[in-house]
């Protein structure tokens, strides 16, 4: 189902120096509530390092108890004191929300605050402003013109001015820890996983269970649930503590007894205020590139769902029919960077994401953005060395760490892949996501400063946050620690970080554990295990005594958490 993101029906000028007035508003047919809302936005006064705006907002939406505005600079400007609303700033985003006396805001009706901000150079008036998410000062193909998205318009960002599903079976077991109760209202990713977690596994919750607590914590505001598709023919095929319960190719069971169930219940009108944001198979697309053909890093069972085309029918059949629900927004799982920053990965992996998302019906228009690093343990953001640095004049893409990879670290990679994704043909519009959960490598291994420049490789591993022994070590990796708690829009191109993986969940079991969950042993979950070509034949930097993938892990929830970065 198509997503629309009309362009701006006026354009905005550029106030560059000097004094006087300059407004950002669009005119608006008070005749047709096309616009959800409005946002006039003046500099009253300017002098040579500072000026005084007032703004307008006018909601044209459902009244609200409560507001936030939110819009970014194009330059330096810092705001240093507001009036008649609460304004914060985080580099170049601010949000101004409503004082305890000026909440309500009705229909039609409006509300105004002004501030001081200081700046240099030029005052280029902010381009975008959203009102609780919803982008204003835009035609949302209301009114006169008939509406070429019959589902009625999505939002931008659909994690901006809305609360995240708090997942109460997660909730309650990290609050059983001790200290569990510092992080455990944070929210998490719920994983359908099986065909039985669609109704529930054991007497748990089932996906309505969830989405009907969802309703409960929403309330009279915004709330995003957060679920992870994760279930196609021959799940996972370069691991095994990952492996599924469809065989690879049992791709009509996956469309009739896992996605259209799911897709059935998504859309049931008790959930349409509801914004469901769907993570589209893990684990999967990337394997096509990277695993397959005469790749040293090849494995037959991904050989096999590369001829078979089922990876790439699975999921443009999940976006397909999930993205017919017009309050589902569809993050396809886009790897990270120690899986395909290099060359060789990069772009191809953006095509055959591009072939998987015009397959089985699916068009561009259903994919809302790409999630990385979901359940991985790549850095956010490495403060101490970067791709451009040398070492005695040699690169750090030549350490042994780096490996000749363009990216260092998860929001260089994001933002990047991003760009690529938009050059193959998927919408300028899309949003990433990042997966913060387990990535932020604190504690008293974390680095100060960068290391020694005795080599580049003393430089690199002495710097380095990611304590990883390799890159391509993903199991219940010794060290971890929680990253960046989940927050909206928390830099360019980036919709949220997020905690798609519930901390504590095990990625796998250390030894061979029998189960009934398709569930395999994959010695790269074992503390012993010296490796494969997929880690550069290391030591697999394993926790012991790990559970079933999925199954609560008590140990490593306490390292995350001793290893929180930022910490708690």
């Amino acid at each position: 189902m198509s997503r629309t993101r009309t362009a701006l029906l006026a354009a905005l000028a550029l106030l560059a120096g000097g004094t006087g007035t300059a407004a950002a508003a669009v005119p608006v047919d008070t005749g047709i509530a096309a616009v959800p809302c409005t946002v006039d936005y003046k500099v009253q006064n300017q002098w040579s390092n500072g000026f005084t705006a007032a703004v307008t907002v006018t909601n044209n939406s459902a009244a609200k108890s409560s507001w936030a505005v939110k819009w970014s600079y194009a330059g330096n400007q810092q705001v240093t004191n507001g009036w008649n609303a609460k304004i914060s700033q985080s580099g170049t985003a601010v949000t101004a929300a409503n004082e305890t006396y000026n909440g309500t805001l009705a229909t039609g009706g409006s509300v105004s605050f002004g501030f001081n901000a200081s700046y240099s150079g030029t005052n280029a008036l902010p381009a975008t402003f959203t009102l609780d998410g919803v982008t204003c000062n835009v035609d949302d193909g209301g009114g006169g013109d008939p509406d070429p998205d019959p589902t009625g318009p999505r939002v931008d960002n659909p994690y901006s001015g809305a609360k995240v599903y708090v997942n109460p079976e997660w909730s309650a077991k990290a609050a059983a820890e001790p200290g569990g109760s510092r992080i455990s209202n944070q929210p998490t990713g719920v994983w359908l996983d099986r065909i039985a977690a669609i109704n529930g596994v054991n007497g748990g919750m089932g996906l309505r269970d969830h989405l009907d607590e969802a309703l409960e914590q929403k309330g009279s505001g915004e709330l995003v649930v957060q679920l992870v598709i994760y279930n196609l023919p021959g799940r996972d095929c370069a691991a095994l503590a990952s492996n599924g319960e469809l065989g690879p190719t049992e791709i009509d069971r996956y469309k009739t007894q896992y996605i259209d169930p799911i897709a059935a219940i998504l859309a049931d009108p008790a959930y349409a205020s509801l914004r469901i944001v769907t993570t589209i198979e893990i684990d999967s697309l990337p394997n096509l590139v990277t695993n397959t053909g005469s790749r040293p890093t090849a494995t037959p069972q991904c050989d096999v769902m590369k001829a078979n085309g089922n990876y790439v029918k699975g999921v443009g059949y999940a976006l397909s029919e999930l993205g017919d629900v017009p309050n589902v927004y569809n993050y396809i799982d886009a790897g990270h960077h120690g899986w395909i920053g290099w060359d060789d990965n990069f772009g191809a992996s953006a095509n055959v994401m591009k072939e998987a998302a015009t397959a089985e019906g699916a068009t561009v228009n259903d994919v809302h953005g790409f999630i990385t690093n979901t359940a991985n343990y790549s850095a956010l953001k490495e403060n101490n060395f970067t791709i451009d640095d040398s070492v005695n004049g040699t690169s750090v893409r030549q350490s042994k760490w780096v490996d000749w990879n363009r990216y260092v670290d998860e929001l260089s990679f994001a933002q990047a892949f991003r760009n690529q994704l938009v050059s193959v043909g998927f919408n300028s519009g899309i949003g990433m996501l990042i997966d913060t959960s387990r990535n932020g490598w604190g504690g008293t291994a974390r680095p100060t400063g960068p290391g020694a420049t005795t080599s580049v490789d003393t430089y690199i591993d002495g710097g380095r946050y990611d304590r990883r022994i390799h890159i391509g070590n993903w199991c219940n990796q010794s060290g971890a620690g929680l990253g960046e708690r989940p927050q909206a829009a928390p830099a360019t191109g980036i919709d949220a970080y997020v905690w798609m993986k519930p901390p504590g969940e095990s990625d796998g079991s250390s030894s061979a554990i029998p189960n009934d969950e398709g569930k395999g042993f994959d010695r790269m979950c074992d503390p012993t295990y010296t490796g494969n070509p997929r880690n550069g034949n290391n030591m697999s930097g394993a926790l012991p005594n790990s559970p079933l993938s999925g199954h609560w892990f008590s140990a490593q929830f306490q390292q995350l958490m001793t290893n929180a970065y930022p910490p708690l």
